[in-house]
């Protein structure tokens, strides 16, 4: 049954999409991967579509980190409206510091169930699995109108929990190692899959950022991947879906000359300042894929004990040549648009080549194969926002990667092009 009449989520209004309405974020797309590639001649469709569609740069969530901005894509609204504010969230009241991936964080609907209580047909690949319940919130899979899965769990998905059985096989490709390019080959594989054979009104893929932290964009690795996502972009815009491509953030080199990771251990500073555990910084980029960045952004949230003298400590913070910016808490819920339930006393964010961590004895970079490369901070903020179709848009700040499927579907209730 398809959208008859134009979708209110969470006060924004989406119209009814004539054909699928298709979001992409690559997850770490730094814009000067997609620029390095076509220069190479390796991206041809997209490279068509920044010339006869739109293309612009938008500005993601700060912090710039996967979850905060895949929630703000899938409800079209900042943090300080859908609560999910990292990857990892510190409860002053248990002392617990947890995983922000559970639904009962999130404060809002999704974009997706409102489309699917329209009477849409919903569609979404994750790449892991740590967002797949998140994005799926609100949705019912016994009608035969959404499907929600990831390509991590891709071998154990169930009719009755992801609206498709045993995806791996259904798509006859092997679960992907969730540290490879193919997780995030898997996505696109099965976007075009459903959208052939299933066809969705609105369908998003959300891949992994495992390739961009490990390599730079003239490097071979990351020229092969944006080479194999072009041709399943090709596949897609060749169905005649209207295509927002995006990303949740972008990625820096963060290491010194000699390749060694270039890091801030802030709890041990505050530490220093105001004695042993005292103060309680807290890294949201934390989460269970740790091999690529060793747990190390470029924002970090500090939460003070009673008493503290809180512009002291901002203006020291704010001397440090490691740090970009320092704020309250009112003004990083101004200037952030962040819950301030969910955030420390002050927030941190470093310099475009530098990272925040907590104390060198908690960060095992051992596992870092690679000089680093990572993200979280005002500098990974510049996004590509690209649609491969004609429509007025406004540039960054103004745009944001969040407003994806405001101008998917917009893109999407024009008449049909033919590819």
């Amino acid at each position: 049954m398809p959208v008859k009449s134009p979708v209110v989520a969470n006060d924004r209004t989406y119209a009814a999409p004539k054909t699928c309405a298709i979001a992409i974020c690559l997850d770490g797309c730094e814009p000067e991967y997609l620029e390095v590639a076509i220069a190479k001649g390796l991206m041809p469709v997209l490279k068509r579509m920044r010339e006869t569609g739109t293309d612009r740069l938008a500005h993601s969530v700060i912090p710039s980190f996967t979850n905060p901005n895949n929630l703000s894509i899938a409800t079209g609204r900042p943090p300080a409206v859908h609560g999910i504010c990292g990857n990892f969230l510190f409860d002053p009241d248990t002392g617990e510091e947890v995983m922000m991936n559970d639904v009962r964080f999130l404060r809002a609907p999704t974009l997706f169930s409102k489309f699917y209580e329209a009477g849409a047909r919903v569609a979404m690949v994750t790449a892991k699995d740590k967002l797949r319940a998140l994005l799926g919130s609100g949705l019912k899979f016994d009608e035969d109108r959404a499907i929600a899965f990831s390509s991590e769990r891709s071998g154990e998905t169930t009719k009755a929990e992801h609206g498709i059985d045993d995806a791996s096989e259904w798509l006859g490709m092997p679960v992907p190692e969730v540290y490879s390019a193919e997780l995030s080959e898997f996505v696109f594989a099965a976007g075009v899959k459903l959208l052939k054979e299933w066809a969705p009104d609105v369908m998003y893929l959300s891949t992994t950022d495992y390739v961009q932290h490990k390599f730079a964009p003239h490097d071979q690795g990351a020229l092969d991947f944006y080479a194999m996502f072009d041709r399943y972009l090709g596949e897609l815009d060749a169905m005649g879906a209207a295509i927002v491509v995006t990303a949740d953030h972008g990625m820096k080199p963060k290491h010194d000359a000699n390749g060694d990771p270039a890091v801030i251990y802030m709890q041990d500073v505050m530490d220093a300042w105001l004695g042993q555990a005292a103060a309680r910084v807290i890294l949201p980029i934390t989460d269970p894929y740790v091999v690529h960045h060793g747990a190390l952004g470029s924002f970090a949230t500090c939460y003070l004990p009673d008493g503290a003298d809180v512009g002291d400590i901002v203006a020291r913070l704010k001397a440090l040549p490691e740090m970009l910016e320092v704020l309250t808490k009112a003004e990083a819920v101004a200037a952030y648009e962040l819950p301030a339930d969910r955030i420390g006393d002050l927030t941190m964010v470093s310099t475009e080549n530098m990272t925040i961590g907590t104390s060198a004895h908690r960060h095992d970079l051992a596992a870092l194969k690679e000089p680093l490369r990572s993200h979280g901070g005002l500098t990974e903020q510049e996004v590509p926002f690209i649609v491969n179709r004609v429509i007025d848009l406004p540039n960054a700040p103004v745009l944001r990667n969040f407003d994806a499927f405001y101008y998917a579907t917009k893109a999407a209730a024009l008449e049909e092009v033919s590819a």
